[in-house]
């Protein structure tokens, strides 16, 4: 049969190479995967196996590998060696033929939340979809897939309990979900008669290990965050530097690993980068906040969700709206998370132990000849001066002979205009245009 076609080549032995799929399903796993298709497929090997125990992941990363599977010209079947739930169980239908360990089970395809609460029923709809689809591609009764997203799927002496389906490995081959109940990668091989065959494994280097770690959602959105915070913290207090140092650090570590992964394109990178200098030219240049702002936020948005999506350039037929509209949720709602994180703990942070030395901690006595700045500083409270620098809103004011640090009250304030301190604002004197009597 096979293996016939197998001999028939050059008298070669046949050549199976074997992935394993024994974890989360994420992005970094869809990643690996990938790879390892194109090397099996350069290698010219006779089959492919994955090597599966896994509770599933996040759907997207399932439905990318799924398709993938599915249009690989080369016979991959999957041999789940203890468990394929959820998005496991969507992968393992995707492939040629389906091999169980005993005590292996495949099934519970319901969508969840991170609490393990079942999605709302758009989310299900969707599973539902490909999960048949996928199954009557690959020959197997569709509605038994669906049964293991749907607990109303009713199917006689299948699935007539009310709950979601999920069968043990002698359930699975009595219903046509699996071939035949092996032990071992050799007895599938067996199975598919490849006997002898070569065996060789896709190894994971240490720059895919750190690319899955940080192409993770929930390090990409800790990553987001640092950003996002970052800027914002640095523009509500100037001068400090270890907000925008973070801020740089965590752009980096986000866009490189995308990068190296072919999901930041070259372009989007340089979104970014202009969107942020648009927001720098607003606030440290142009009095108020307008097109340059808002400008800068919109390609910071879009740079950051395209860089999370799988187009080619500038075509993005490979991308389905679902995920266009998840990744630019994520953005937005990690730019909102960050404005309030920073608001929230931005003075209890800085003031921490952790970074003492970025924030006075001793005490200065008076009796040490110590005078506080703010004693100084009230003296001036009604006093007259004159705009140093432009306001915008901070900048410095001369009041005497003497440059004191200034913010404007409520209006930006043009270089050279009298002015008259109102009251203080940490170090900082506020002030107002001296209105004529």
């Amino acid at each position: 049969m096979v293996f016939c076609a197998f001999v028939a080549r050059a008298g070669e032995l046949p050549k199976a190479y074997v992935i394993d799929v024994r974890e989360e399903i994420s992005p970094g796993m869809a990643r690996k995967l990938g790879k390892a298709l194109d090397e099996a497929q350069a290698q010219k090997v006779d089959l492919v196996i994955l090597n599966m125990n896994t509770y599933g992941g996040l759907l997207d990363a399932a439905d990318t590998m799924r398709t993938r599977l599915m249009n690989f010209p080369i016979p991959v079947v999957a041999f789940i060696n203890n468990n394929a739930a959820s998005a496991g169980a969507l992968i393992a239908i995707s492939c040629n033929r389906i091999y169980m360990t005993g005590g292996s089970s495949i099934g519970a395809a319901t969508v969840v939340n991170e609490s393990g609460e079942p999605l709302p029923d758009k989310y299900q709809s969707y599973m539902r979809s490909i999960m048949r689809s996928t199954a009557e591609k690959r020959g197997r009764d569709p509605l038994i897939a669906e049964a293991m997203v749907d607990p109303r799927t009713y199917i006689p002496d299948v699935n007539d309990s009310g709950k979601v389906l999920t069968f043990t490995t002698s359930e699975a081959i009595e219903n046509g979900y699996c071939e035949k109940q092996v032990a071992s990668i050799e007895e599938v091989l067996v199975a598919e008669q490849m006997v002898g065959a070569k065996q060789l494994r896709y190894e994971a280097t240490w720059v895919d290990n750190v690319i899955t770690f940080f192409t993770n959602p929930a390090v990409s959105g800790v990553l987001l965050l640092i950003i996002l915070g970052g800027i914002y913290f640095e523009l509500q207090t100037p001068g400090i530097g270890f907000p925008l140092l973070a801020a740089a650090v965590a752009a980096v570590l986000y866009f490189v690993p995308l990068y190296l992964d072919g999901m930041a394109a070259n372009w989007e990178i340089l979104l970014a980068i202009i969107g942020f200098a648009l927001l720098a030219v607003e606030f440290f240049v142009i009095p108020g906040f307008g097109v340059a702002g808002i400008s800068g936020i919109l390609l910071v948005v879009v740079a950051f969700a395209f860089s999370m999506v799988g187009n080619q350039g500038f075509d993005f037929s490979p991308v389905s709206s679902r995920e266009l509209t998840v990744a630019f949720a994520t953005v937005v709602v990690s730019m909102f998370a960050a404005v309030v994180l920073a608001f929230v703990t931005g003075r209890s942070l800085m003031r921490s132990s952790r970074f003492g030395k970025m924030v006075l901690q001793t005490t200065m006595e008076s009796e040490a000849g110590y005078v506080s700045a703010d004693a100084v500083l009230d003296t001036l409270i009604g006093s007259h001066g004159v705009t140093d620098t432009l306001l915008r809103p901070s900048g410095k004011v001369l009041i005497g002979a003497r440059v004191y640090d200034a913010v404007a009250d409520n209006s930006f304030i043009e270089k050279g205009v009298s002015i008259t301190v109102k009251s203080l604002s940490g170090q900082s004197l506020v002030v107002t245009k001296k209105t004529d009597l």
